[in-house]
């Protein structure tokens, strides 16, 4: 199955910026027909991407994840700004808790790992949401620009998630994936400690 961990937003953020990318979606800009808008049912921070995952692997997987989150207390988010990666990808940003948020990302790639899930080369994190992508080489500056004072409702962030990726398969046009959340882990000291232990003691993620 294809997993990745994330950070899930609330209806209210949802709801803000589905505002702002209807205006987005408004802009008379070159190129804007190449781009493929991304759904509300799409919008999460994605914090550790891990492809295909054996199913006898998310055992020890949802064992380390829950760990993870338990070692890193709740933190304040908001989705802020915006900018793009190249001339492809339109993403928003976030603003608050982001050294929390960049740590998290790090437990989460830490558990996969140690789950003996392969990774993709280690680089520093970096949160944003994907709102398009464009199918060429497209001019985003009007977006971002327009993105500039974006600025949402603060919202506490107090659990990670486990989401499964089902990519389409009818074919049609504009089809997208569908995500399904397949585990929740609390954030806090205050949440069970999960029961992952070796001769040597337990195994941090």
């Amino acid at each position: 199955m294809r997993l990745f961990a994330a950070v899930l937003l609330p209806p209210v953020a949802v709801d803000e910026l589905a505002a702002a990318v209807d205006r987005l979606r408004a802009l008379d800009e070159p190129g804007a027909g190449a781009l493929r808008w991304t759904g509300r049912a799409g919008w999460h921070l994605t914090l550790a991407f891990m492809g295909e995952v054996d199913e006898r692997q998310l055992p020890e997987l949802r064992t380390r994840l829950a760990r993870a989150a338990q070692r890193t207390e709740p933190f304040p988010l908001r989705l802020h700004g915006g900018g793009r990666f190249g001339r492809r990808v339109l993403w928003a940003g976030a603003a608050g808790g982001l050294d929390e948020l960049r740590l998290l990302a790090e437990r989460a790639d830490a558990a996969a790992r140690r789950s003996g899930i392969p990774m993709d080369e280690h680089r520093r994190y970096q949160a944003h949401l994907t709102l398009a992508r464009a199918r060429s080489e497209t001019d985003l500056r009007g977006y971002v620009a327009e993105l500039s004072d974006f600025d949402g409702t603060r919202w506490q962030v107090t659990e990670l998630h486990l989401v499964r990726s089902n990519l389409p398969t009818s074919g049609a046009a504009g089809d997208q994936p569908r995500y399904e959340t397949v585990g929740s882990w609390p954030l806090g000291r205050g949440a069970a400690e999960p029961g992952l232990v070796s001769k040597g003691g337990p195994q941090n993620p």
